[in-house]
């Protein structure tokens, strides 16, 4: 791999397409989040009720985050420059 291989390699995650790609796998682990809200309920288990909405907390702040980077990035994207 070249070395300019290399620094677009090591940019993607700075770039649009990857802050995208990171939303989409922290919005797919809401997915699991939603199951584990629903079973909890259904068990009347408020201990895993309440471990639930704490990783539903973290998805919503780790999405804020990477929409906050995605803005920041604007038309500055690493992979087009």
């Amino acid at each position: 791999m070249s070395t300019s291989a290399l620094q677009k390699a090591k940019g993607f995650k700075k770039s649009k397409t990857g802050t995208y790609l990171s939303m989409g796998t922290t919005a797919f682990g809401a997915v699991t989040v939603a199951k584990q809200i629903k079973k909890a309920r259904s068990e009347h288990d408020t201990l895993k009720l309440v471990d639930a909405v704490v990783s539903a907390a973290a998805i919503v702040t780790g999405l804020a985050i990477l929409y906050r980077e995605l803005k920041r990035l604007g038309d500055d994207d690493v992979l087009l420059g």
